[in-house]
């Protein structure tokens, strides 16, 4: 395989976040198992399509290594927390979650920008905007779920977010 077309602490904080990615999808696992449990079909459903778009994240992590000439480095996986009381702990646990993801991929850009590894920059600002996306739904599922606290509220915000994800398309 030729030279890496990347600088060395580049290729250390894509490393970093590949397996972040790959960690954020067993924590998603993790989340959808519990609602599974509890019931709430719509949250399970939600947080397994979050586990694949963690996978992806990861592919496109590593596609962009492996065509600058790089083997990715996948590293162990701790087991992700699995125990919550609420489904609101639940939430907030996503969006801590989704700010250590922003957090890391910032650390990549940052890296690529002092490195003047422009592709990496333009390859990061992808993933800077979609964690824009992202936060922004962890927030609004707290506040949903802190704001259904009549009796069924959960469940109705449950079925209503099981129907939006069917009326979900996929991208071409």
């Amino acid at each position: 395989m030729p030279k890496s077309k990347i600088p060395a602490h580049v290729i250390e904080a894509l490393n970093r976040q590949l397996n972040h990615e790959l960690s954020a999808a067993q924590g998603y696992r993790a989340l959808s198992a519990w609602c599974a449990d509890q019931n709430l079909i719509g949250f399970a459903s939600y947080f397994a399509k979050q586990v694949n778009e963690e996978h992806d994240h990861a592919g496109k992590i590593s596609a962009h290594m492996i065509d600058r000439s790089v083997v990715p480095v996948l590293a162990a996986l701790a087991a992700p927390r699995q125990n919550f009381k609420s489904l609101l702990e639940v939430a907030q646990h996503a969006q801590e979650m989704e700010h250590t993801n922003t957090e890391g991929i910032n650390s990549v850009y940052e890296a690529a920008l002092a490195a003047k590894d422009y592709a990496s920059q333009v390859f990061m600002q992808w993933f800077i905007n979609e964690q824009v996306e992202e936060e922004a739904w962890c927030i609004e599922m707290v506040e949903r779920i802190q704001a259904a606290n009549c009796a069924g509220g959960l469940s109705d915000l449950d079925r209503h977010i099981e129907r939006y994800l069917s009326r979900e398309t996929p991208a071409a």
